[in-house]
């Protein structure tokens, strides 16, 4: 009974270190937001219930679209350094994840990051898209060939005397 004291003590010291361990290496999805509302002291709004949307998603794509999360900063105020943007963002993904596309409007005001990351079967994308003052963070597993096999259903049909049409005789 003496020792019942100890109990509040001893629990303290174990999660004082996880705690500063799981606040110090934070990357990925949460980590990119962080930094963003940090640098640039704006406020992320979550979207409510993406975790329930995400789940519809990919029960109604049939595992071709999951682990989505989103966030949305506005008031966004002077240009963003498309250098500064681009290195933070790679820092917090981490190893692993390769930039494919960086537009930067001459003014700043308008930024497009593409990061992909291979996931199994699946291909993991981050989106950073800057719009004036508005900045939306998007990041998605997708699964490549049923993307390919659905995005054949908006392609338009050729129509003769294209010239990208082929003749095969």
């Amino acid at each position: 009974m003496k020792r019942l004291w100890l109990i509040p003590i001893v629990i303290v010291v174990l999660l004082i270190p996880v705690a500063v361990l799981a606040g110090s290496g934070e990357g990925g999805f949460d980590g990119v937001v962080h930094s963003i509302e940090s640098k640039y002291h704006v406020r992320a709004t979550r979207i409510p219930f993406m975790g329930l949307v995400s789940m519809v998603a990919r029960g109604a794509t049939h595992q071709g679209v999951s682990g989505l999360h989103v966030a949305e900063f506005d008031s966004f105020s002077g240009p963003v350094d498309g250098e500064e943007l681009n290195r933070m963002v790679e820092e917090k993904l981490g190893p692993g994840w390769e930039r494919i596309i960086r537009e930067t409007s001459r003014k700043g005001n308008e930024q497009t990051l593409i990061f992909v990351h291979p996931e199994g079967e699946q291909m993991g994308l981050f989106i950073v898209d800057l719009d004036g003052h508005e900045m939306d963070v998007i990041q998605v597993s997708v699964d490549s060939e049923h993307l390919n096999e659905n995005i054949g259903h908006y392609r338009q049909p050729r129509h003769e005397g294209d010239d990208s049409a082929s003749d095969s005789n």
